[in-house]
């Protein structure tokens, strides 16, 4: 199997069976963030305590990409300082750009890297991770 077949069965996993869909209560910061270019929308709550984030859900529509993005960035950041988190956006952020970018603590990130080729997308796969920084600050 190719790396890009095993890379978009990654994705269209995320996209089919989402993990962390939903929503919390009022005690969660929430930001709504969409890509008007094609319209994907997106609404990340995230709680957290002593400076960690205990856990993160998202809603929102949009193509593949985004929501699959949503999908494995709320995966990633469970359990992490606020700082983790956006050193995570920032790899994320770096392999967006075509850089190397390391994800040993959850590899389904790097499924996305290939988005990198197709600058139109590129703001589909960071519209989660610009609402997941945007939180934290």
């Amino acid at each position: 199997m190719q790396l890009d077949d095993l890379y978009r069965r990654v994705i269209m996993d995320h996209y089919k069976n989402p993990r962390n869909r939903g929503t919390f209560g009022d005690d969660a910061v929430t930001v709504n963030l969409n890509n008007p270019t094609c319209g994907d929308r997106i609404s990340l709550q995230l709680i957290v305590e002593n400076g960690i984030v205990k856990d993160a859900r998202y809603t929102g529509e949009g193509c593949s990409i985004s929501m699959s993005s949503a999908s494995m960035m709320t995966d990633a950041v469970k359990g992490k300082t606020v700082q983790e988190a956006l050193e995570l956006a920032d790899r994320f952020s770096t392999m967006m750009k075509g850089g190397e970018a390391q994800f040993d603590d959850y590899e389904d990130i790097e499924a996305l890297s290939g988005v990198s080729k197709f600058p139109a997308r590129i703001k589909c796969a960071t519209l989660a991770w610009n609402a997941l920084k945007k939180g934290i600050e």
